[in-house]
């Protein structure tokens, strides 16, 4: 058994590199046709993982969207939903968020020594083999600093947030991939408004 999923790491940030504004709203980032492609990487997946503060800021549904996807997953002997996984030392999430209310199963871990890289092997013994991280910064941080993602997929939006209180994608800390160890560059698209880099992190096979 891996000692943890295949996973990919997904997230969209402005030209400056952030992840949301400071505004009340969510800050949109991505257009339908980039949606549409995270919509079918979720599909590929056995579990979604996010932060809890991505739960409390934005109250995501984590779900597939296309009929299509999800009776193509009924097909292939799957749930017809990806997992939902959620990490928080303190707890404290609202029971009424769309993270618990499916369809589909929901999964938290809880406790002051958490680590990022523990629940992944965690999902790995629970025979989870693909995993998809959605945010937030500090999620994001912990699994392309501690080597724990074979992929990276950056939709880039054209314009600028210029407020430095906004969360930010690559928190400061020390990672793997430097100038010198440089992530292999897959392929750079045009997809709808937004530049899609998509990054190899790993020589591990891509189950999906």
């Amino acid at each position: 058994m891996p000692d943890r999923p295949y996973t990919v790491a997904s997230c969209a940030i402005s030209v400056d590199g952030c992840l949301d504004d400071c505004s009340p709203h969510r800050l949109i980032l991505s257009g339908p046709q980039d949606l549409d492609e995270v919509d079918e990487l979720r599909g590929s997946v056995d579990a979604i993982l996010v932060g809890a503060g991505t739960i409390r800021a934005d109250n995501p549904r984590l779900l597939v969207r296309s009929p299509a996807r999800v009776a193509a997953r009924a097909a292939r002997g799957l749930p017809e939903q990806p997992l939902r996984v959620t990490m928080t030392r303190r707890g404290g999430l609202d029971t009424s968020a769309r993270f618990f209310t499916g369809p589909g199963e929901s999964l938290v871990y809880q406790g002051e020594d958490l680590s990022l890289e523990a629940i992944l092997h965690s999902l790995a013994e629970r025979s989870l083999a693909t995993v998809l991280i959605e945010g937030g910064s500090a999620i994001l941080a912990a699994a392309l600093g501690g080597g724990l993602a074979d992929e990276l997929r950056l939709a880039v939006a054209p314009f600028f947030v210029g407020d430095p209180r906004a969360p930010r994608f690559g928190l400061p800390g020390l990672y793997p991939h430097t100038s010198g160890r440089p992530m292999h560059l897959r392929s750079a698209r045009q997809v709808g408004t937004v530049a899609v880099l998509d990054y190899r992190l790993s020589d591990r096979q891509r189950p999906f």
